[in-house]
Formats: structure tokens, C-alpha cells, sequence
């Protein structure tokens, strides 16, 4: 029996079946993210217009940029990382992590100039764990960042973290391994670099949908220090938050632990708090007061008896405009490095993954992403772009940025110094910052599922290189 040839409509349709399927195969195998992938061969060099190095990836290696090996330490912390149940209270049991058998974690408090030394134990978190310092510009080595600055610890595994506290302020620290899921299930704490001894603290967090103040949910009391309250808050949340005081005018007297000049008395207005951002205020408590936490029933009320409860304040502080101006040390005019970061979205695949809306930068899906790269003394200046339709806290570790100016507006307040930026949809920031602390750096979205899906990036000194590994056999996966 002779075989007839197929009909032709059928190759029609397997021939379209091929230029359909042929494009969509080929971006979704670029796509996949390699199994085992350094941080420098990531992406694509970005000088910055700054002169090319020819030793980008000779020299030191990040493991040797530490802090005093072998000084006494004058803060000494053991933690101990567990999966386990723990209790929230004022609202029940929660399924998570802690440290020493505490969520949040404990407080770390040193003195400016102190050394501190944390040594980490993983007990049971299968996953792994690291410490990462937020707002603290340690050695490169010490930054805790799985797969570039060290291999994420495994159960039954220590590793130690030595640094100085240089600046005076009010920071913390979370696991950078598999950040995403570990931080909001409870892997973090509170560091304090020379607080007054009667500072109040507020460290607000979300377990499951749980807004909680401290660990724990619901109206929250502390006794009044004095007439006046430095009260330190810290967001670890994943999105901004608004607070406000009812009760008695403050003042914003430091922005990521760094404090603000000529601050004057605030009333009837809000302040946002950025994801992985901290605001310190100064409150009159001559009568109690109510520091509202976003909205919801967890507060924080300092002094006895009532304290008033208002709505939501329209108005919010301008941080481009508070305090009065003074020198920032260097001038950013004279930029020897000019980088640009443009946060947008697109359609495609991303680790094999179909999706509408996959961030990019500078046009690039991750690991296909500039690598800022800078050399130790540089001047940099850059300009931060978002329409990616959503907010992103931007973070860049091991350095403060000064802000320049908003949407082409010059800053005219006190020096705004941060480490943790809110950058809404549709706005431009410009910055800059002087490359003093050597070392291959994430600038990376604090809204940590954001980071998970490739909304990452370094900065990278010109001779340092790292020998650890994205992924492999330790398994490191820092979002």
C-alpha cells in the first residue's frame, strides 16, 4: 500500500505550530537562570563613563575585606536561628522563625566605635541562613549576602560577623537568604548604635497579615522617658508605612540613622516610612500621646491613660524640603561616575516562568542586568527612574545616598541621607554618593518578592571579585 503524502492544511498548520512556537521556546529557555551562577559573570559592565578597568576581576576577593579579626569584641551576641512555632502576643501561635527563640530577634544596642560580634547558629533552617546589616556600611565581607559575600549557613553550621559601629543611629539586621519567605516569617532584630537610655523602640512587622509593634499586636503601652520621647521606628515590612502622632507635635530628628539638621516642629502631618526604612521622632510626652502604626489597631502609646486617636492624616512631611540645608563633604557636580536605573516591566518569561509584567532594568530582565562598577574615591551620581505601575524601596548595600533632587525638583532641607528610598511610579530621583567602602554591593527592591523576581542588581569596585556562587551546591538564594 503506497503512503499518501499528508494533506496539505496539516502542514500549513504544523508549519505555523513551528514560527509560533519557536520564539516562545527560545525566550523561555534565555530566560532560565543558571543553577550555578557568579556574581561576576552577571549581566553586562556599566563604567558609568568612568575609564575601564583592566583588572575588573583581579585582586581582592570580597572574603578578605573584614572587619578587626582578632580585637576583643565590646558587643559579643550568640544567636541561634529555629524553625518552630512561636507565640504573638495579643494574637496568637504563628508557624515561622526566630532567634534565640524570639521574634523579632534580640536587641542588639552597642556604643559608637564599639566592636561588635554576632556569631550565627542554624539549629534547624533547612534552607539556610545569613545576618545582613540594614543601614549599616560594614566591610564587604560581613554584609551577609548568600551567594556573593558568603555561603548561606546550613543546620548545624556557625558563622561570625565582626564590624565596628561607626555612626550613631537606629538600624537592623534579617537573614539574606531566601529573604522573601525568611524576614516576613520572622528571621530579624533591632541593632541601636548609641541610643539614649531612654529611647523608645518600635520595630513594626507583619507575620501572615498580622501588623505588630515589637513582636506583639494590638494597643501597645510604654512609660513616658521624660517630657520628650525619641521614639525609633523601624519598618521590616515589605511596602511603605505612613505614621502620625496624635496627641502632641513632633519632630523628625533622623532618617536611616542619620540625623536630620535644624528639624523643626511637625503637627497635622504624616510621615512615610520605607520598606527596610527607619524614622526616628522627637515627641512631646508631657501627656500621653498615640503613635499610629498605618492604620489598624496595633499603636503605640506612650504614657498613662488616654491617649487621642485621629484619622489618617492628607498632608505628609517632605523630607526634599525639612530642616534647613549644610555641606554634604563632597560635590556631586564633580561626579566622576554617572549611572542610570530605569525600573520598568515587560512581557515574556522569567526563570521559565510566563508572566504580563516581569521587571526590568534599563530595559534588561534579571540576570541580564547592569553591573554598576566603580572605583574606591569615585563621585557618583544616579538617577533613579520608575513606571514600573508600583513602588519600590530601593536599597543599595554598604553605602548612604544623598538625595539631589524629585521629579527635577532640587532638594532644599537638611541633607537627605538614606540607605532605603521610596520611589513611587512615575518618579525620578537623582543621587549620589562617594565610593568609600570597597567591596561587589546589592542595590536591590526591598519589597522582598520584588527582589525574588529580578529586581536586582550590583555595585562593583574595580579589583574585587567574589568566589562564592548564586545557587550550586550551597544552595544560595539571597531573595
Amino acid at each position: 500500500m503506497k503512503l499518501r503524502p499528508p494533506p496539505r492544511r496539516v502542514l500549513i498548520a504544523l508549519l505555523a505550530t513551528i514560527v509560533v512556537l519557536t520564539p516562545i521556546v527560545f525566550f523561555w529557555t534565555r530566560s532560565l537562570v543558571p543553577n550555578d551562577l557568579s556574581p561576576m559573570s552577571m549581566g553586562y559592565a556599566d563604567f558609568g563613563g568612568g575609564p575601564v578597568s583592566e583588572h575588573l576581576h583581579h585582586g581582592v576577593d570580597v572574603s578578605e575585606l573584614t572587619g578587626p579579626p582578632e580585637q576583643k569584641p565590646d558587643v559579643a551576641v550568640d544567636l541561634v536561628a529555629r524553625k518552630e512555632r512561636f507565640d504573638i502576643p495579643g494574637r496568637g501561635q504563628t508557624d515561622g522563625y526566630t532567634l534565640n527563640h524570639t521574634s523579632p530577634g534580640p536587641r542588639i544596642v552597642a556604643k559608637q566605635g564599639d566592636l561588635i560580634q554576632v556569631t550565627l547558629h542554624n539549629d534547624n533552617v533547612a534552607d539556610g541562613i545569613t545576618l545582613h546589616w540594614h543601614g549599616v556600611d560594614v566591610p564587604n565581607a560581613e554584609d551577609g549576602v548568600a551567594g556573593v559575600t558568603q555561603d548561606a549557613v546550613r543546620p548545624g553550621q556557625s558563622y561570625v560577623y565582626r564590624f565596628v559601629a561607626k555612626d550613631v543611629g537606629t538600624y537592623w539586621y534579617h537573614s539574606h537568604q531566601i529573604a522573601h519567605e525568611q524576614v516576613q516569617k520572622g528571621l530579624y532584630g533591632v541593632l541601636i548604635v548609641q541610643p539614649a537610655a531612654d529611647d523608645v523602640i518600635a520595630v513594626v512587622h507583619t507575620y501572615d497579615k498580622v501588623r505588630t509593634v515589637n513582636g506583639e499586636y494590638g494597643e501597645r503601652r510604654v512609660k513616658a522617658p521624660g517630657p520628650t520621647a525619641r521614639v525609633r521606628l523601624i519598618n521590616t515590612d515589605n511596602g511603605p508605612m505612613a505614621i502620625w502622632v496624635d496627641g502632641a507635635p513632633y519632630k523628625v530628628v533622623a532618617v536611616d540613622g542619620t540625623d536630620v539638621n535644624a528639624p523643626t516642629e511637625v503637627s497635622g502631618k504624616k510621615v512615610l516610612v520605607t520598606a527596610g526604612g527607619r524614622v526616628d521622632l522627637e515627641i512631646r510626652t508631657n501627656q500621653p500621646v498615640r503613635i499610629a502604626l498605618g492604620g489598624g489597631p496595633t499603636t503605640l502609646v506612650i504614657g498613662n491613660g488616654d491617649a487621642p486617636s485621629g484619622t489618617e492624616p492628607k498632608d505628609r512631611v517632605d523630607l526634599l524640603t525639612y530642616g534647613s540645608t549644610k555641606a554634604i563633604g563632597f560635590d556631586p557636580a564633580r561626579a566622576t561616575r554617572v549611572f542610570r536605573y530605569d525600573i520598568g516591566r515587560t512581557i515574556g518569561f522569567f526563570d521559565g516562568k510566563p508572566g504580563l509584567r516581569w521587571w526590568t532594568i534599563n530595559g534588561h530582565q534579571y540576570p541580564d542586568v547592569p553591573m554598576f562598577v566603580v572605583s574606591e574615591g569615585d563621585i557618583v551620581r544616579m538617577t533613579i527612574k520608575n513606571t514600573s505601575g508600583q513602588v519600590h524601596p530601593m536599597h543599595l548595600h554598604g553605602h548612604h545616598l544623598v538625595v539631589l533632587g524629585r521629579n527635577g525638583v532640587k532638594a532644599t532641607g537638611s541633607p537627605w541621607w538614606t540607605d532605603s528610598l521610596n520611589v513611587e511610579d512615575k518618579e525620578t530621583y537623582e543621587v549620589a554618593f562617594v565610593a568609600n567602602n570597597p567591596g561587589i554591593w546589592m542595590d536591590h527592591c526591598h519589597n522582598l518578592p520584588h527582589a525574588s523576581q529580578g529586581l536586582i542588581t550590583h555595585l562593583m569596585y574595580n579589583g574585587v571579585s567574589t568566589k562564592f556562587h548564586l545557587g550550586g551546591g550551597p544552595n544560595n538564594h539571597p531573595e
